[in-house]
């Protein structure tokens, strides 16, 4: 049989051919070489010791046990476990609820995703960063920087219950566009309804991707891969014009500047020392009041520009144009994933910010400069910077909780001063006995799990 590498390499290689089908890929689960890579590349997480609803953990896997699996696959006899639901605790309080697959089901589902990651992988968007390789939070937030300059508007993202309620039958339509084998699109459908169970009582799932599956994420990025699409066609629409118009403001100032510029040159040998000094302090006067204008139009509507950046179901649009047009994008979408993606936006999260205001994203504000400044060119000419930076900024409440788990603070409220707060430090005794590289490396790793 051929390597995983080779096969994967081969899937990978004709992935970008839209037009191409796949084929006679569910015999790929009857070559042991697959579970062996897949049992490398999940032996090492400590959840493989936690039991699921059949009792086995990766103890006791070996070629016996991957054996009886290929019997399985090839009898068609193979039906995963249901999984067994558990919850763990979240930031604010409450409890989300997790599935905890057999290592049997864990073993065939890492072998479905290396087939399923080489097929999609190298046709996702570049919008897209969440469970990607070489892609994170971090990317996403850096692309915002890099891409959203200029935002008039942001609008944010919120699907309910995005993951839980990803609808079976849309997604298994959208894996059918690319894969024409019933029998690996019927495995998916096994695990899509394989059910949980919680208290011992069995619950079937009708939508939604499993929780706490290894297929979940790449199932997660094919179906809102759809939405990628969608917003680069938008975009392809919306944007227009290649650069703003001159600010008319701007211009009837630049155009008496240069007047007076002109007057001076073509009578400089004419003119007394007074009226020649008189004309030059005009010029600066000008000069100096053409920085405080903006030098394009920015209520020009022959210039538009979206810009789109998704991380999981959490998604934010940039939008250079008038508030009307924000709430067209926000209303379209909205529409696309009704009628397409058969989820909700959440109306009350969804919400339209200002450039200038703070748009939630990741768990950062995201906001536009509003100054502007002036820096020397390489020349040495003076230029003003352009000053619709995108700027990323931590949530008070959330790095002050973040020093709080540190116990790094404590806050004290002075009655004398009308209740006001004194933040104090607190001593770290512990720490005491550390070397003092051991005291830096510990404070450093906290400083930077701030940001």
């Amino acid at each position: 049989m051929r390597s995983p590498e080779n096969v994967l390499e081969s899937l990978k290689s004709k992935a970008c051919n839209k037009s191409y089908k796949y084929e006679r890929l569910y015999r790929n689960l009857y070559n042991p070489q697959f579970y062996l890579l897949a049992y490398q590349r999940i032996q090492a997480k400590p959840g493989n010791m936690t039991a699921g609803t059949d009792g086995k953990t990766i103890d006791g896997m070996g070629m016996a046990r991957i054996n009886a699996l290929i019997e399985k696959m090839r009898d068609f006899s193979y039906q995963p476990n249901p999984a067994r639901r558990t919850y763990i605790p979240k930031s604010n309080g409450k409890m989300r609820p997790l599935g905890i697959p057999s290592f049997d089901d864990k073993l065939i589902q890492e072998v479905v995703r290396l087939i399923l990651e080489s097929i999609y992988e190298p046709t996702f968007s570049d919008y897209s960063h969440g469970f990607r390789i070489n892609r994170s939070c971090h990317t996403a937030l850096k692309y915002v920087q890099k891409y959203f300059t200029g935002t008039k508007w942001f609008v944010e993202g919120d699907i309910k219950g995005c993951f839980d309620n990803v609808d079976h039958h849309v997604l298994i339509a959208i894996l059918r566009k690319r894969i024409a084998d019933e029998y690996f699109i019927g495995l998916l459908w096994k695990f899509l309804k394989a059910g949980y169970m919680e208290d011992w009582n069995y619950h079937n799932t009708y939508s939604g991707t499993p929780q706490g599956s290894i297929i979940s994420p790449i199932l997660a990025n094919i179906y809102m891969n759809e939405l990628d699409s969608y917003m680069a066609e938008y975009a392809e629409k919306f944007n227009c014009g290649n650069r703003r118009k001159i600010n008319p403001a701007f211009k009837k100032k630049l155009d008496v500047c240069r007047g007076k510029e002109q007057r001076l040159k073509r009578n400089i040998s004419k003119m007394s020392v007074e009226e020649k000094e008189g004309l030059i302090a005009e010029i600066r006067e000008l000069r100096r009041s053409l920085k405080s204008i903006p030098y394009s139009d920015q209520m020009d509507d022959s210039y538009k520009r979206l810009c789109y950046i998704r991380y999981a179901d959490d998604f934010l649009i940039g939008v250079i144009g008038s508030k009307e047009d924000a709430e067209q994008i926000k209303q379209d979408v909205g529409c696309f994933i009704r009628d397409k993606l058969h989820l909700e936006m959440s109306e009350e999260k969804t919400l339209i910010t200002h450039g200038h205001d703070a748009a939630k994203f990741l768990g950062y504000e995201v906001t536009i400069a509003k100054g502007e400044h002036n820096k020397k060119t390489k020349t040495g000419a003076t230029r003003r910077v352009n000053n619709g930076k995108v700027l990323l900024y931590v949530p008070h409440d959330k790095w002050v909780k973040r020093l709080f788990s540190y116990n790094a603070l404590k806050i004290k409220y002075d009655k004398q001063n009308g209740n006001k707060e004194v933040w104090e430090s607190v001593r770290r005794t512990r720490l005491l006995h550390l070397d003092d590289l051991e005291i830096l490396n510990q404070y450093n790793a906290e400083i930077r799990g701030l940001y």
